[in-house]
């Protein structure tokens, strides 16, 4: 990652990520101002982590050095991290695990 930080490159006005909501919303939303500002592998990779809080915060700076080789390598490690995170979608299917209460009378 010998690229460097554009002078007139800083963090992205996105709401930081504190591994609580969808990663999937938050990636996105970086990869629209990655592409917007023409970010190049190396410059997303370094971006990307101060778009963090909290836990994710903690998760990104106990990564080894050298752990991160590419933005494919991150966006990997960071949607596996916090997968449990992730929105899932209702379907039709969904609706067979609706159960009603029993109530006593």
């Amino acid at each position: 990652m010998a690229d460097e930080l554009l002078m007139n490159c800083c963090t992205p006005a996105i709401v930081e990520y504190d591994g609580t909501s969808d990663p999937m919303e938050h990636l996105s939303r970086f990869e629209n101002v990655a592409l917007l500002h023409r970010y190049t592998d190396g410059i997303k990779c370094r971006v990307f982590g101060t778009t963090f809080a909290r836990v994710a915060q903690q998760w990104f700076n106990q990564l080894p050095a050298g752990a991160i080789g590419s933005f494919q390598e991150f966006r990997f490690l960071f949607l596996h991290q916090f997968a449990s995170s992730r929105k899932l979608r209702k379907t039709e299917l969904s609706l067979f695990a609706v159960q009603q209460k029993i109530m006593s009378l």
